[in-house]
């Protein structure tokens, strides 16, 4: 009996020698793993349906959406369709077509956990087909002596163009905000740059649907939107976690 007894103490001996060989690590390990939502979100924009309503001559609907493609990056589309009727003292025309914009947005904001809010730069893609009708076109002069009531005619009787286009890039700054599960508020400022413009060969685009208005001696121009979206989510994916400094420094 006593051979096991000693035998026993000292195989307790020998494991206790090769643990205190091991080093201790006092720090304590966070082995949660946190996990973030990712799919689709998809809304309308809200100013062109208000717009709908307020403004005589114009309606639009625009629908727009995003998915979420890696921790900060968001692939975004809008398609939309608008009709304007503008009456001024030298034109009175009516435009009328669709428009899809296309990109990328890039989250700066770092949010909690759990949270899926955004303050974000991105850039769009955009092409608009569309057509137009002229229904009265004046020609301004300061010579008043033939047309004392008024400004010399243009275009002659109603006319319709088809088939007409453009394609501009969109420079985006914007937010999303979620109001309650799963519903976002959105809004964003856009900086545009008109690079094909495809027109009448005797009347000017005046205004493309999804750009607005048209400026002469400038390709530039600005646009805004304020969307309401719902998120969809479709899976969970692992958050990367920034590593402390201490542990950049020991590598």
């Amino acid at each position: 009996m006593l051979k096991y007894f000693i035998s026993l103490c000292l195989l307790l001996g020998y494991f206790t020698g090769q643990c205190q060989n091991k080093p201790i690590d006092l720090q304590a390990k966070d082995t949660v793993v946190y996990s973030e939502r990712y799919g689709l979100r998809v809304g309308v924009d809200l100013s062109r349906i208000i717009l709908s309503m307020v403004r005589d001559g114009y309606t639009g609907m625009e629908f727009v959406g995003d998915y979420r493609l890696t921790q900060k990056i968001y692939l975004a589309a809008e398609l939309g369709n608008e009709k304007y009727d503008q009456q001024e003292d030298l034109y009175d025309f009516t435009t009328s077509g669709s428009y899809l914009k296309f990109g990328v947005d890039y989250n700066t904001y770092e949010n909690w956990y759990g949270m899926n809010n955004s303050i974000f730069i991105g850039g769009r893609y955009a092409i608009s087909s569309f057509n137009q009708t002229v229904n009265d076109h004046s020609i301004y002069g300061n010579n008043r002596y033939w047309y004392p009531d008024g400004f010399a005619p243009g275009i002659a009787g109603k006319q319709d163009y088809s088939g007409l286009s453009a394609m501009w890039l969109e420079f985006i700054l914007g937010a999303k905000a979620e109001l309650f599960a799963n519903f976002f508020l959105g809004v964003s400022a856009r900086l545009e740059l008109l690079i094909s413009n495809k027109e009448p060969d005797n009347f000017s685009n005046l205004w493309i649907p999804g750009f607005n208005k048209t400026t002469e001696g400038t390709r530039f121009g600005v646009g805004y939107n304020y969307t309401l979206t719902y998120f969809i989510p479709l899976y969970k994916k692992a958050r990367k976690s920034k590593k402390p400094k201490e542990e950049e420094t020991e590598e």
